[in-house]
């Protein structure tokens, strides 16, 4: 295993890490418009990676990679993520299961990871592997959203946090 797979590896479990640590301090915290979208937001200025020629790849692995990650990826962070209205403001409930499911996402991707890299690049495969996290994050903060607005939507006195 060369220093540029141990790094990635390495970058991998930190991520995997931060997400767990991020997660559950959040349903301490009121979830706002701001907190739901700024992830997906500051996630897309990683397509710059792209520029670089090394990096690219073929359309139809993009759009795989997007897809697996949009519709097998998202689906368990769905499930996992209710809100809820507490004091008129609205917080993410804490999942017993959602640990489990991000450290069962993270060794997924870290053994696709090292079977991926025999059959292309590693600067390849990080671009594969941050396309189909950003489609797993896009579509659930998109239903993040969607249950964020249903549940201000409907109830007058609710507000959002000061700070949105």
């Amino acid at each position: 295993m060369g220093n540029a797979q141990i790094t990635s590896l390495l970058v991998s479990v930190l991520a995997g890490t931060m997400v767990i640590f991020l997660r559950l301090r959040a349903s301490n915290r009121p979830t706002t418009l701001r907190k739901i979208m700024i992830p997906p937001m500051g996630m897309a200025t990683g397509f710059m990676m792209f520029i670089v020629p090394d990096t690219r790849i073929p359309w139809a692995w993009a759009g795989i990679a997007f897809l697996v990650g949009a519709v097998l990826f998202s689906v368990p962070l769905i499930r996992t993520t209710q809100l809820e209205i507490r004091d008129e403001t609205v917080y993410m409930k804490r999942s017993k299961a959602f640990l489990w499911i991000i450290i069962g996402m993270l060794l997924v991707r870290v053994l696709l990871h090292d079977w991926v890299e025999r059959y292309i690049t590693v600067v390849q495969s990080a671009g594969v592997f941050f396309i189909l996290a950003f489609g797993m994050i896009l579509v659930w903060r998109i239903a993040m959203l969607r249950s964020f607005l249903s549940l201000t939507g409907r109830k007058p006195g609710v507000h959002q946090a000061a700070n949105e």
